[in-house]
């Protein structure tokens, strides 16, 4: 994540104040977790970093939280504490955690097989699925949306015989290598936190600010952006919200220069069963999503328009024999299919969405209440049953916005002090994920425990 550019102070919140109470929440972490401390320690061993995954270190917690049991909205630790999770694997698990459908669906299949690299009928009915679900006839596979996006890009590159990609400042789309561009003092610069990146991605990669029309034109007027890959609601370095018409004349410009326009609705798929755009009538060349589509099994999905599947077999055909560097072995696999056509059939509906996104309204409004009463110049975000505060008093419109508005420390300060009193969101940044399982008390307890931080930070 990018580094804070602002003062704790311009957040309404003193740096004293910040750093005693993250220190007062440090300590209480420690009392509280003897078990996972001593967990944390043994991983230290034998796991780098000394957990499965080295981000994992990026949470707030003084060593590694470790969970015992996940099921619906809650996490159990191994210390005992049941945990309310608005993070939810970071949409991972917006389905809730272990939901039954998924459950009973993957029993059944591991009496069937695992993998085979074989299709199934399972297959046939996932994509049917998601052609009605996302509007697009023709669709693809992946373990995970970091490789969606990555096969997506060399499809697309392939068809269109260009190589520029063109990104939004900011923007997030797992770890695919050509996306960790940045805008500084408006210069192009490649990420530093980028690990053993041996190529400049300046010569192939183009970064604008989102919401900027003037700009996005100027980046495609060279006639080489193969496509323009984006969120259609920016949610990884704090949310940032399409202006009014942004998109609708986005994609005139986008198309009026040739390139395609992919939308990774990984995240913003909490929009509706259709994920952002098809909520709100926007059409793309291609989609990717991912965590959610099969209720926490790693598997993700991208679809095609048929002129652009079409100019995709095409470059296939009439590509030399040989590895396409496209897919894995797993791909695909029978356990992924069987948790989709589950989640796809019986999870992702307008029924499911509906208490979702009401009570993500609910949330909002109360996050909002909380922040007024306590006169900080903070604001709160929505994208369907997303939900995040910010620390500027109003929402950014690009991604320099959006990085200026981080506050790592006060951050790190409210995230422990939610935890410490049963509650979850996510690290990096201030999101919260409703699913289904997730109730009024639910939020009623997270939404008395900011309140209680803000009480303690702003009073």
């Amino acid at each position: 994540m990018p580094s804070s550019h602002t003062s704790p102070d311009l957040s309404g919140v003193s740096q004293q104040k910040v750093e005693a109470l993250l220190e007062r929440e440090r300590l209480s972490f420690f009392a509280r977790n003897p078990k996972s401390r001593k967990q944390a320690d043994r991983a230290a061993l034998h796991l780098l970093f000394g957990v499965p995954l080295h981000w994992m270190n990026d949470w707030e917690t003084p060593f590694a939280l470790q969970v015992a049991t996940a099921q619906g909205a809650y996490l159990t630790d191994l210390d005992g504490h049941t945990l309310v999770d608005f993070c939810l694997g970071d949409s991972g698990a917006m389905f809730g955690h272990s939901p039954q459908v998924v459950a009973q669906a993957l029993t059944q299949q591991t009496q069937r097989g695992y993998t085979t690299m074989l299709a199934s009928e399972d297959a046939v009915v996932v994509a049917e699925l998601l052609s009605q679900c996302f509007g697009l006839p023709m669709w693809q596979f992946a373990m995970t949306a970091t490789d969606a996006n990555r096969f997506v890009l060399r499809w697309i590159r392939a068809a269109t015989h260009r190589k520029v990609l063109l990104v939004f400042n900011g923007c997030y789309h797992g770890t695919v290598e050509d996306v960790f561009v940045d805008l500084i003092d408006g210069k192009p610069v490649q990420r530093d936190s980028l690990l053993g990146q041996v190529h400049d991605l300046n010569q192939t990669t183009r970064v604008v600010e989102f919401n900027d029309l003037p700009a996005l034109e100027a980046a495609l007027a060279f006639g080489d952006v193969a496509c323009v890959l984006a969120e259609p609601v920016m949610t990884n370095i704090g949310m940032v919200l399409p202006q009014p018409g942004f998109w609708e004349q986005a994609q005139v410009l986008i198309r009026r220069h040739g390139a395609m326009l992919v939308m990774d609705e990984t995240h913003t798929i909490s929009s509706g069963p259709g994920g952002y755009c098809q909520a709100h009538g926007l059409t793309a060349d291609a989609v990717v999503v991912g965590k959610p589509l099969g209720g926490g099994m790693p598997c993700a999905a991208y679809g095609f328009s048929a002129e652009l599947a079409r100019r995709v077999v095409m470059s296939k055909q009439t590509a030399p024999p040989g590895h396409s560097g496209i897919g894995t072995t797993l791909t695909a696999n029978l356990l992924a299919m069987a948790a989709m056509r589950a989640t796809l059939s019986q999870l992702m509906t307008p029924a499911t969405y509906a208490p979702m996104l009401a009570l993500a309204c609910a949330l909002s409004d109360g996050l909002r209440a909380a922040i007024a009463q306590h006169n900080l110049p903070w604001c709160v975000t929505q994208v369907g049953a997303r939900t995040e505060f910010q620390f500027c008093p109003h929402p950014p419109v690009n991604g320099t916005q959006a990085g200026q508005a981080m506050v790592p420390n006060l951050q790190n300060a409210i995230h422990l002090y939610l935890l410490n009193r049963g509650v979850l969101i996510t690290p990096f940044h201030n999101m919260m994920l409703i699913c289904p399982d997730t109730t009024e008390e639910d939020v009623t307890r997270l939404l008395q425990a900011f309140n209680d931080a803000l009480s303690e930070l702003a009073g």
